[in-house]
């Protein structure tokens, strides 16, 4: 059991949630393990329009979807039980979203005008991480900055696995270098997100600036993906994409680079659970 956090180092927008969520939905098509994302956040409506829109129904054809808990109040229900100290891991489960049944659900953040305090928020986070670390195979985390500082550092602190978010801005990459320096470099993997191949700040010119043996990921960006997760059909879209078999159709390099992502992340918890 593993917790993975996606984590940026500043607040631009460098594609972190989007990058989750097409690793966490291909790694859940592909392996027959539980998993669940925590939107550790405010308000962040990207993880949920990628799953759902609420003006329709979506159907997968391969596993079944459940639509019995409301969107909105999963965080604020696990919050009150945390506070009464009834919380239990398989509770979690009652209020999460489920994409994929017994494969991947979703825990909804809270939202920006929520009455509970900045450190009770910070707090709950933590907590649900750890107690779902306890009853899933994967727990991804989508790591917001705008959660206190505190509560950011125990969820990185407890994570097997940080993924380190970077744009190939200049700028968003020395913000990376510089806290890279704070983050313990076995349990850590660099991701580009929403990446461009044309761009002078390609992954193996960032691998060398860097100073990484190994090259650095990416995801790339995608129009097909980014209109999907725009619509609720990110499921729909990965099951499609599955089938790809050419490598001269559009989407193959960015399906090949999750695909690519996923595995790496594999690999790294299996070798940190051997030191």
């Amino acid at each position: 059991m593993s917790v993975i956090t996606f984590w940026g180092s500043g607040k631009e927008q460098v594609g972190k949630t989007l990058s989750l969520v097409a690793i966490a939905t291909n790694m859940a098509i592909e392996h027959n393990k539980k998993m669940l994302i925590i939107s550790a956040s405010y308000n962040n409506d990207t993880l949920k329009n990628c799953y759902w829109n609420e003006s329709t129904t979506k159907k997968i054809p391969l596993f079944a979807q459940s639509n019995s808990i409301s969107l909105d109040n999963g965080i604020e229900g696990l919050s009150k039980i945390i506070q009464s100290n009834k919380i239990t891991p398989e509770l979690i489960t009652d209020y999460t979203k489920v994409v994929f049944k017994n494969r991947l659900e979703v825990l909804l953040g809270f939202e920006e005008n929520t009455l509970i305090s900045k450190e009770e928020v910070a707090k709950t986070y933590a907590e649900i991480v750890k107690l779902a670390n306890r009853y899933y195979d994967y727990v991804f985390v989508d790591l917001d900055n705008e959660i206190i500082s505190i509560g950011v550092e125990d969820i990185l602190k407890n994570s097997d696995l940080i993924i380190a978010m970077t744009s190939q801005r200049l700028t968003s990459i020395e913000k990376l270098k510089e806290k890279m320096k704070q983050l313990p470099t076995h349990k850590m993997l660099i991701l580009i997100g929403k990446y461009n191949k044309k761009s002078k700040y390609s992954i193996k010119n960032l691998t060398r600036y860097l100073g990484e043996r190994k090259e650095i990921l990416a995801i790339p960006y995608s129009t097909l993906y980014f209109e999907a997760a725009e619509e609720g059909m990110v499921p729909d879209l990965f099951l499609k994409l599955r089938r790809i078999n050419e490598q001269t159709d559009g989407n193959a390099f960015f399906i090949d680079q999750v695909k690519r992502v996923s595995a790496e992340i594999i690999e790294k918890l299996q070798a940190n659970k051997m030191i």
